[in-house]
């Protein structure tokens, strides 16, 4: 038997349960979960905000751990193999968007811990194309959260066009706005951190911004665009369509704001300037699979990590309660023995 934390409806708290440990069927892969991080989307699964989310569900897509068995099929994966399992669980395989590797637009993809069990339980199937081995030296603990947060930030850079001569700004600086400043700086790109307040200042400079901008006490959109000319990529990694409005103008002429952080309204954004300066907005979901190879890959490299903090599986149902309203406590990650 497992244990495993369960949503069971909208609205409702986690309930802690046990389960037959699975079996891997064909082209599947047993995993023994080390860690899960605690994303926002699965604060976004108790509320409601999944239509195609499957009740009840286990969540949980920010998954370490190790191979512990493996169905018929599967090749390139051993037993006791370090591996990492992320947001999209699996696609068709064959639409045109498959075959290309851009498996997170498939019109069929299922998403892990909304529509397939996730990681808050002691095991964890995963399809064996779906899983990447975790590179050598990533503590798989503080690795959890590269699976979407990292996946998310680093693949919204990149797909925006930062570069090394890019002036990047990144709204907010939880968990995927402190990973897209560090990972901005590691492409050698310059890096200014919009927040809402100044009690934000001491953590943007500590990450390595070089100009911090309290939204609730200035003009970010003119702060930014007296900084040399405006942001190249602003980045909004705040769950807020306001916050990305509001900085829009922000840009330099040819700029892009991606959108990594949203809510369930409008977005609102001025025609005039987007037109006169030829301007970009863009969305980014997550990664295909050959996006995590490359977030790991990088992060690996960079010594970039997330600081996280350890919980248990009894206190996972509590700490997506205070997730939930906006308490503090650090990048919560599962871990198991």
């Amino acid at each position: 038997m497992m244990r495993a934390a369960l949503a069971t409806e909208v609205g409702a708290l986690l309930s802690l349960t046990e389960r037959e440990i699975p079996e891997p069927g064909p082209g599947e892969v047993l995993v023994k979960v080390t860690a899960c991080g605690v994303c926002f989307t699965d604060v976004s699964l108790t509320r409601g905000h999944y239509p195609m989310a499957r009740f009840p569900v286990i969540p949980g897509h920010e998954i370490t751990g190790t191979v512990a068995a493996l169905g018929s099929g599967v090749t390139g994966l051993s037993v006791g193999d370090a591996v990492g399992g992320q947001f999209l669980y699996d696609s068709c395989g064959h639409c045109d968007y498959c075959v290309s590797g851009d498996q997170i637009l498939c019109p069929s993809k299922r998403i892990t811990g909304i529509v397939v069990d996730g990681g808050y339980a002691e095991y964890v199937l995963l399809k064996s194309g779906y899983v990447t081995p975790l590179p050598a030296g990533l503590d798989p603990v503080a690795a959890a959260p590269l699976l979407c947060a990292g996946l998310t930030a680093f693949n919204g850079l990149r797909r925006a066009g930062a570069t090394p001569s890019s002036r990047v700004a990144v709204v907010g600086s939880g968990g995927v706005g402190a990973l897209a400043v560090r990972y901005a700086l590691a492409m050698g790109a310059r890096v200014a951190v919009v927040g809402r307040s100044a009690s934000g200042e001491a953590v943007a400079k500590e990450l390595g911004a070089e100009l911090y901008i309290a939204s609730g006490e200035t003009d970010a959109a003119a702060a930014l665009k007296a900084w040399d000319g405006g942001a190249d990529v602003i980045l909004n990694a705040a769950p807020s369509n306001a916050a990305a409005s509001s900085v829009l103008t922000g840009l330099a002429p040819d700029g892009t704001l991606v959108l990594c952080g949203y809510d369930n309204t409008p977005l609102t954004l001025q025609a005039q300037p987007m037109i006169l300066n030829r301007l970009h907005v863009m969305a980014t979901p997550s990664g295909s699979p050959h996006d995590t190879r490359d977030t790991l890959a990088f992060s690996a490299q960079h010594g970039i990590v997330p600081s996280v903090t350890p919980i248990t599986l009894d206190e996972a149902p509590a700490a997506l309660e205070s997730m939930a309203n906006g308490s503090g406590g650090g990048r919560r990650v599962i871990t198991f023995d």
